[in-house]
């Protein structure tokens, strides 16, 4: 072992020390009128007794990792053609699974399937457009918001206020779109982060038009051609699905419904942005991502190409907000706070920026893993956090990376 490794090996754990100090080391006591401090020093010194261990075992650590590095699959730029078999068959099980699964599986489902929406929309945006947008929850909460307030002060449905949804996104996206066209960097990531902070307080200090902090509810489910999946009809004289069909009444079956329309919404949002890769927009926006200089000097117009990055994204991200609305029957802006932004963010970052396979896996993970661990739900963060500096560390490019076409000049 070098010096040079246990000079690292000790900076992280006295590191480490200082951050879980605060966190698990003292803790507030609040008994009745009198608050105390416990501490726990056994278990700061374990966590940096593990860094320790760790950072000096990282050499021989790190010899497996490499060789699963060069095994995992990379993607190729474009879609393949001859695969259509087997997405047949992944389509066939997404569609038949949920009758034979549980209701909380298929919630859960739902739940992954609005993340895999907005992975895609946010996809075009960072992965392929290259714009660093940390504000991208502001038009999901549009979406949603649109859908509320349209049923709320005009008794409007479901299927009616949907595409004004991904309108009304669309041109926030498109609007928010002609500040940031000379900023890149760090510089575009802080004005799409003001953007989104700006959304959630106006709909928290819009009282009379938001309901302010308590946000909207009643907001009704989506019907079936006008049919209504509840056990009886919200208005006299109405009918509703089980009684049209004449069929027995089951709690699942809005379940499953809710999860057949995200599956629906999921793989329209999955069919358009893979259409637009392959179209003309998609290579200028590839273009943009490598050298906007270069774009320019080939005569595209980087101001359209932008716009057009924002506001399909952001345009996905309503349709997802709806459905958000629809499914949880109420919105409030505590819904659409900045670690959302940072949720998706994450799943585009870890399936691999430009990668649709890799945002739908990333997607499960981030969605699935948190409620099998339910009994460390006060650590979710943390864990998050962690792995995703694994992730940075072992695999920067993500999961499943896109393999770009390139050419190679021998010297």
């Amino acid at each position: 072992m070098s010096k040079n490794n246990l000079k690292n090996a000790t900076m992280a754990a006295v590191l480490t020390a200082v951050i879980v100090t605060p966190v698990f080391g003292l803790q507030l006591i609040r008994q009745g009128a009198r608050t105390s401090m416990e501490s726990n020093w056994s278990l700061v010194a374990l966590a940096a007794a593990v860094v320790f261990a760790f950072q000096m075992l990282r050499p021989w650590i790190a010899i497996p990792f490499r060789k699963l590095k060069t095994s995992l699959p990379v993607l190729p730029s474009a879609p393949a053609k001859n695969n259509k078999a087997l997405l047949l068959l992944i389509l066939a099980i997404a569609v038949v699974w949920p009758f034979f699964a549980g209701r909380s599986s298929v919630d859960i489902a739902t739940l992954v399937l609005i993340y895999v929406m907005l992975g895609l929309g946010l996809n075009i945006v960072v992965g392929f457009a290259g714009l660093l947008d940390l504000g991208f929850v502001g038009f999901y909460a549009v979406g949603a918001y649109t859908y509320a307030l349209l049923y709320h002060w005009g008794g409007w449905s479901f299927w009616e206020a949907l595409p004004f949804s991904g309108a009304m996104a669309a041109l926030f996206g498109f609007v928010l779109g002609f500040p940031v066209l000379r900023l890149r960097g760090d510089y575009l990531a802080i004005v799409t982060l003001g953007f989104g902070e700006m959304i959630r307080l106006l709909l928290i200090n819009l009282n009379t038009l938001t309901g302010g902090p308590d946000g909207i509810s009643g907001i009704p489910k989506p019907t079936v051609f006008g049919l209504e999946m509840t056990r009886r009809p919200s208005a006299e004289g109405g009918t509703t699905f089980h009684e049209f069909f004449g069929l027995t009444f089951q709690n699942q079956d809005m379940v499953i419904y809710l999860y057949m329309m995200a599956l629906l919404l999921a793989l329209a949002t999955l069919f358009v942005s893979t259409r637009l890769i392959r179209m003309p927009v998609g290579r200028a926006w590839e273009a943009l991502r490598e050298d906007e200089i270069a774009c320019r000097s080939l005569g595209l117009n980087p101001t359209r190409i932008k716009l057009s990055a924002f506001t399909l994204g952001a345009m996905f991200a309503g349709f997802g907000g709806a459905f958000f609305a629809a499914r949880q029957g109420m919105v409030n802006p505590e819904s659409f706070t900045f670690i959302e932004s940072a949720l998706i963010l994450a799943i585009v970052v870890l399936g691999g920026m430009g990668s649709q396979v890799g945002v739908i896996l990333a997607a499960i993970l981030l969605t699935v893993l948190p409620e099998l661990a339910r009994e460390f739900a006060e650590y979710r963060m943390l864990m998050f956090g962690l792995v995703m500096v694994l992730m940075m560390m072992w695999r920067p490019q993500g999961l499943l990376p896109m393999k770009r076409p390139h050419v190679e000049l021998s010297k």
